[in-house]
């Protein structure tokens, strides 16, 4: 199978190379059929080292940002985890594969759909897609374990980190000044933040009430 190939090709070199050591991420990312989850036009292109248009001025992220977030996440087999920004499903399909459930939310209705059917229709049993503002998280299904955010925040949004177990990880890329950083934020205590700086990134722009108006 030709995108076997390629997908195997994408964890060796884009990933393996560039120092994703994680096991069980290694795994879920050569097992997940991006070709599934971008446009058929660009079927082609599935694996290779990029972002690609899936639409309303979106993207899906290319496969090593995928797997550095997931690895930074610290994910654990038990974990509940929160996604902002669905997109595609890609990623959540990913996640899917390292936790015990994942939600994920999408601010554009039209890509919630799509993404839910799709995800559906590839058996995803452990994933839940909500049409949403997902800057300001889900506070119903809170406290997650790990919140990753696929859209860059003017500044970190307050509901997202009070949406944190405690010890609970969460990554987002954050402008400041000119520069798109990933960030890690893990929660040490209710009112105690630890931050690390992970890679600069580019990504969309976080939409919504505590992201860009």
């Amino acid at each position: 199978n030709q995108f076997l190939k390629k997908r195997q090709a994408m964890v060796e070199i884009q990933l393996k190379k560039r120092g994703i050591s994680n096991k069980r991420v290694l795994e879920s990312m050569r097992a997940v059929p991006r070709h599934l989850f971008v446009p058929a036009a660009l079927k082609n292109k599935a694996y290779e080292d990029t972002p690609l248009p899936i639409g309303y001025n979106q993207t899906i992220s290319q496969p090593y940002i995928v797997a550095l977030m997931a690895t930074a996440a610290q994910l654990e087999p038990t974990d509940i985890v929160l996604e902002v920004g669905t997109g595609c499903g890609y990623a959540a399909a990913v996640l899917s594969r390292l936790v015990k459930q994942v939600y994920s939310i999408e601010i554009i209705s039209e890509l919630a759909v799509a993404a839910e059917k799709s995800l559906k229709h590839q058996g995803y049993e452990n994933i839940r897609v909500f049409a949403a503002d997902g800057s300001v998280g889900l506070k119903e299904y809170a406290p997650f374990n790990a919140i990753l955010v696929t859209a860059t925040a003017p500044v970190v949004p307050k509901s997202l980190k009070e949406q944190l177990t405690i010890g609970g990880r969460l990554i987002i890329p954050v402008k400041r000044e000119m520069v798109e950083n990933l960030v890690k934020i893990t929660r040490l205590e209710e009112e105690n933040y630890d931050e690390e700086i992970l890679e600069i990134v580019r990504f969309v722009p976080l939409k919504g009430k505590e992201g860009w108006s």
